[in-house]
């Protein structure tokens, strides 16, 4: 018997027959290329000479779009060449202990086209992740600086006290609230049919995420909904910090920080990729984790398993020094039948099988784990670095260049450590509109130094 410390996290397998198909496709689709590009260099070289009252224009012009259309088909051919198949084994991964902290990020601009319940359900879903809590921190990005998306993420903290024990409990595997209770099945983990305990529990966790809409709802209706354009920064911790009591499901939930970042008329805001930059720094004052995991709004966890399936690469000792990130493609749910215009995306899932083939596929802007160091290029640091170069390239904040050259610090009390004055006065800055200003931050690649 092996050890788990020596089988593979990971296996790669290629798709022979779809490889074969693509590839006999791809040769007789060329011979018949081929054979139409000799036919109209002959009809040309004819028409050329013998000058005969036959147009030369047109045929010209369909020569040069078919040169084009067969180019476009040349390149397309690459995501077919090689599709690959991964299967990973979570179960082969070390200890909790010894597993890396993950941040999370999603990102939220406008309730009146983002409804709060989607969001809040992503959100949900981000915090019942099959991961150790303490290792696992959400941020919510809200550009719009909306008072009803930070009063219902609130509330979206106070149901995910009784969702994520839930979750833990029966081992869900559909971490999203509104997808779970669509599915109105009576069965737990496994699809095995589970106890009285089981039944009565999901009654009740059904009856509580109907009253957290109903509240979230009357927030909508009783907040005004407007996005501001104009506004400082707020960031919050959301927590039990003010109430009497600690309720002792919080130790069960991963910490949730609320984002606005500063705007103002006169700045432009970048938007995703200015709300990304702002999550990244504030994120590496408050839990500076190695990992990041990037969600839009609408884009909830399907998969509770997908952070481990992710450190199952990132674990991988050869093929970490060489990754950036892990790629959970987009797939779209309740889908017409007939689904004629492939809203299910099968045909971006086949290409992107064959792009990892050829040394990966394409970030997709959501729903991928990456590196905090792909992000800022720790490992170019040296000890003798000019701090003024690292200003030059990541900002004027000390304690924000000192937790880049770190990257990763051993988890405290992370609450605390936050309501220090300093540190808050710190986030503020990082949050600003205009910390960016005069950095080569966004304009190189890599900040060498």
């Amino acid at each position: 018997m092996e050890s788990s410390a020596t089988l593979p996290l990971h296996v790669c397998h290629v798709k022979k027959t779809e490889l074969v198909i693509n590839r006999l496709h791809a040769f007789l689709h060329g011979i018949a290329l081929l054979s139409l590009f000799y036919y109209r260099i002959t009809s040309l070289a004819d028409i050329i000479r013998n000058r005969d009252n036959t147009l030369l224009l047109p045929h010209v012009l369909i020569l040069i779009s078919e040169l084009i259309l067969s180019f476009i088909w040349l390149l397309s051919q690459a995501a077919k060449w090689k599709p690959v198949a991964r299967k990973t084994y979570p179960e082969r991964l070390p200890g909790d202990e010894k597993l890396p902290s993950i941040d999370v990020f999603i990102c939220t601009a406008d309730p009146n086209k983002e409804p709060c319940v989607k969001v809040m359900n992503t959100v949900i879903s981000a915090l019942a992740l099959d991961y150790p809590p303490h290792k696992l921190h959400v941020y919510l990005s809200d550009d719009g600086g909306s008072v009803a998306t930070f009063r219902a993420i609130k509330q979206a903290w106070k149901f995910s006290k009784l969702w994520v024990p839930f979750c833990k409990k029966y081992k869900v595997k559909i971490a999203c609230p509104e997808a779970y209770f669509l599915t109105d099945d009576e069965s737990g983990p496994d699809g095995k049919f589970q106890s009285n305990e089981f039944i009565v529990e999901k009654k009740e966790i059904e009856t509580r995420y109907a009253e957290f809409k109903e509240i979230v709802a009357k927030i909508i209706a009783d907040t005004s909904i407007s996005v501001s354009k104009d506004h400082p920064p707020m960031i919050e911790v959301i927590d039990d910090a003010n109430d009497d009591g600690i309720d002792s499901n919080q130790r069960e939930i991963p910490l949730l920080v609320y984002v606005a970042r500063e705007k103002r008329p006169s700045h432009p805001h970048h938007f995703k990729a200015g709300a990304l930059n702002v999550l990244l720094r504030v994120s590496a004052m408050i839990s500076n984790s190695p990992y990041i995991l990037v969600l839009d709004c609408d884009m909830y966890c399907n998969d509770p398993s997908s952070a481990r399936q992710a450190m199952c690469f990132h674990f991988d000792h050869e093929l970490s020094p060489k990754l950036g990130f892990v790629q959970f493609p987009q797939k779209f749910y309740n889908i017409n039948e007939t689904d004629i215009n492939d809203g299910q995306q099968r045909s971006v899932w086949s290409k992107w099988e064959g792009l990892d083939g050829i040394m990966g596929p394409i970030l997709s802007g959501t729903c991928f784990y990456i590196k905090r160091e792909a992000l800022c290029g720790t490992q170019k640091f040296r000890e003798d670095v000019d701090f003024i170069k690292l200003k030059k390239c990541f900002g004027s904040s000390n304690e924000f260049i000192k937790s880049i050259s770190i990257y990763h610090k051993r988890n405290y009390q992370i609450e605390h450590k936050f309501r220090e004055n300093k540190v808050e006065e710190e986030l503020q800055l990082l949050a600003s509109c205009s910390y960016d200003d005069d950095t080569k931050w966004g304009k190189e690649a890599s900040c060498g130094v």
